[in-house]
């Protein structure tokens, strides 16, 4: 019995570690994974942008949000057709194509991730970039433990379409889901769709953002921000 209090007040003395975020695109990736596929597949595949052309043209005059219906064509049309299977094998392939590409990272992002893992917090990566892709990357950069929570694809008529855009609220939703409840320790972001993430962290970290971007978030939070410049 006295075994086993001993054991009870070790396990609550336990520390618990600290939750720590990343968004991914603009943070430890420079760019878009997603849309660096995109643009990969359609000049690798002309007919593909021409079908996206097409689909985009006759938006044009008559819709709102004009831009994000294009996108979604655009992307349709790289979706357009593939199976699960073959789309996985895509993702991954270019995955580990843009870890070989030169300068692709914010270098300074993945030390300071690593230092987080060194240092016991739980590292946690929340990004819209697409699971399998962005998953990938991380298995190539020699980081298969680490957790990830993504957008997804799922199988439909025609071909891949989304199922879950991790964006925004969503993120808070998908951490929920992933049994990760707010507040946590620290959160790194870039843009507007990192909001919500940044609201809930003790620490919020804005990454390459402009005076004009940190004073709108600061007014959005009501708090200051920590500045970081990775390069």
């Amino acid at each position: 019995m006295r075994a086993e209090r001993e054991a009870d007040a070790g396990a609550e003395a336990a520390p618990v570690s600290r939750v720590v975020l990343f968004d991914f695109d603009g943070v430890v990736l420079r760019g878009d994974a997603f849309a660096a596929f995109v643009r990969a597949r359609l000049e690798r595949r002309r007919w593909r942008k021409w079908l996206g052309l097409g689909l985009c043209v006759p938006l044009l005059p008559t819709l709102p949000f004009t831009r994000r219906w294009a996108v979604k064509a655009l992307i349709f049309a790289v979706l357009c057709g593939l199976r699960e299977d073959g789309y996985r094998r895509l993702a991954r392939d270019f995955g580990i194509e843009l870890v070989r590409q030169p300068r692709r990272f914010h270098r300074p992002a993945l030390t300071r991730l690593r230092q987080h893992l060194s240092d016991g917090d739980r590292v946690i990566v929340v990004t819209g970039c697409e699971e399998t892709l962005v998953r990938s990357i991380f298995d190539e950069l020699g980081l298969r433990d680490l957790p990830i929570l993504a957008s997804r694809l799922r199988s439909g008529r025609l071909g891949m379409r989304v199922q879950l855009h991790n964006v925004g609220v969503r993120k808070i939703e998908s951490l929920k889901g992933a049994g990760v409840e707010p507040p946590w320790a620290v959160a790194y972001g870039d843009s507007a769709y990192d909001l919500p993430m940044l609201r809930e962290a003790a620490e919020a970290v804005l990454v390459n953002a402009s005076p004009k971007w940190c004073k709108r978030v600061e007014r959005e939070l009501g708090r200051s921000v920590t500045r970081v410049h990775w390069h």
